[in-house]
């Protein structure tokens, strides 16, 4: 029945309940993920950023399947085997922690990273958004009330989801091509190596190499890592190495802030590329004692690296029949340089292929001149490890060690 102009409607005995617009927009899945990220942390790096951004990456466009109880089985037996010609051959100590060996997919590798690096990476990125801060506030117009605080505002909230999506993107560039845990080769906590089986299983199909052959060559690298890292000073040694550098670090902001003044936040893209080229940004000396700063992490690192391809070479090239053809492969395949470029990118720090070569050679002058155990002798304690220039002349550090 139709009504007519003037006629009443009475109102509804009850209406229906007014939903907040904030209850509304939780309720939608891609926003309460978006609002779960954005407030997942405090601190300098947006980590569960890092995390989703690695784990995307890590695994676009790849088949990531599960590792099977026979990869774990094969590489819990090959690890044992290499502590023991590691142990028999340097005079090392074994590690006082029983290892757990893990068999990874590559999103496991970016979760375990996430985890072992946050203590490393949080002084890097707290001092760098502190100087951007202090950059651009500087740079504000005279006059501009409040406006000082209100960048250092906006860029305390920006620098976490920028750092997150650069640490993300860094980590899921190696989650791609890394074998083992220490690829990326810093010290971590815990008594466990992991290997990422879909990229080993990769790597012997693409270069047509025996699986047993190449997984002990692995083992060898990562077991040869773990004995030079679980030395009970080795990584709060390292730490404070990295947090001296960067806290007396005097910046050259001026490519970053480019970077960051043409930044689309529109475009996903120009997140992770926003620290690209990041290069030696906590390298460039400003005076002598810095200069002593940055050298003292460039030879632990050529240290470490160096001393890892010595004991590879003299004990791969006798255990593995094929261990020359391996090493050719592995060469070819790290000319690209993938997880160095990643250490620049995560820590601001280069490092140069000649620094690492220093290294071995320091390691194989060394062994010659006394034997395998006074060169072991280096991990004995922070004292002990060589300086740059004990690096480059082996006969300096034998005549302090000896």
């Amino acid at each position: 029945m139709a009504l007519m102009p003037n006629e009443h409607i009475d109102e509804p005995v009850s209406r229906p309940p007014e939903i907040p617009m904030s209850d509304v927009m939780n309720d939608v899945p891609l926003l309460r993920e978006i609002q779960r990220v954005l407030l997942s942390g405090s601190g300098p790096i947006n980590w569960e950023l890092a995390r989703q951004v690695g784990i995307a990456m890590a695994t676009w466009g790849a088949e990531d399947a599960p590792p099977t109880d026979e990869d774990r089985r094969g590489l819990a037996d090959t690890v044992r085997a290499a502590e023991l010609a590691v142990g028999g051959f340097t005079g090392l100590e074994q590690p006082r922690d029983l290892v757990t060996v893990e068999a990874f997919r590559r999103a496991q590798w970016v979760e375990a990273n996430v985890r072992a690096l946050r203590q490393l990476l949080d002084p890097v990125a707290e001092k760098l958004a502190t100087a951007l801060a202090e950059a651009q506030g500087s740079q504000l117009p005279v006059g501009v009330e409040g406006g000082e605080e209100m960048l250092r505002t906006l860029m305390s909230r920006m620098m976490p989801l920028l750092l997150g999506a650069q640490v993300g993107t860094v980590l899921g560039y190696l989650g791609q091509r890394v074998l083992g845990q220490f690829d990326l080769a810093v010290p971590r906590e815990g008594g466990s190596l992991y290997f990422v089986i879909p990229n080993i299983a990769g790597f012997e199909r693409d270069w047509s190499l025996d699986p047993r052959e190449f997984r002990a060559w692995v083992a060898l690298h990562e077991v040869t890592h773990r004995f030079e890292f679980a030395r009970p000073w080795v990584r709060p040694h390292f730490l404070q190495l990295v947090r001296d550098l960067v806290e007396h670090a005097d910046l050259d902001l001026a490519g970053l802030e480019e970077r960051l003044g043409d930044l689309d936040m529109s475009n996903p893209e120009s997140l992770t590329q926003a620290f690209e080229g990041m290069g030696n940004l906590f390298g460039q000396a400003t005076d002598a004692e810095q200069a002593l700063r940055v050298t003292r992490v460039q030879a632990f690192m050529a240290a470490a690296e160096g001393y890892g391809d010595h004991i590879m070479e003299a004990l791969g090239r006798t255990m593995l029949p094929t261990f020359s053809r391996i090493e050719e492969a592995l060469r070819r395949y790290r000319e690209g340089r993938h997880a160095d470029q990643a250490m620049e990118r995560l820590f601001g720090l280069e490092m140069k292929m000649e620094q690492y070569r220093l290294g071995e050679a320091f390691c194989a002058r060394v062994a010659e001149l006394t034997g395998e155990a006074t060169l072991a002798r280096m991990w004995e304690s922070a004292e002990a490890l060589p300086s740059m220039p004990e690096l480059e002349e082996p006969t300096l550090w034998l005549a302090r060690t000896t």
